[in-house]
């Protein structure tokens, strides 16, 4: 892929979530929300502050994320439907 994201931003793939409840029952397509879970594919490197030294990312390639419903901006890279937002918009890191 030949996309590196500026300053403070993260390109994120979504991860897909599950087809079942816990209860074993299958939910329709129509009725999953968007889920705000992702792996984080790229990041910038970082903002600077008022000195001009970069303010190091918290979150790396390869990370698996959780983020607000409405966060970022889709684009389609490669084929690939991804999530452009600042790494403020990402609530933590999932382990």
């Amino acid at each position: 892929m030949a996309f590196t994201p500026l300053h403070d931003r993260v390109l994120v793939e979504r991860v897909e979530s599950e087809e079942k409840t816990a209860g074993g029952l299958i939910i329709p397509e129509a009725a999953k929300e968007k889920p705000a879970e992702g792996l984080v594919v790229a990041v910038g490197a970082g903002a600077k502050d008022e000195d001009g030294d970069r303010i190091s990312m918290d979150v790396k390639e390869g990370d698996k994320i959780l983020f607000g419903k409405w966060s970022g901006t889709e684009v389609t890279i490669d084929g690939k439907e991804l999530l452009i937002m600042k790494e403020s918009d990402i609530m933590g890191i999932l382990s």
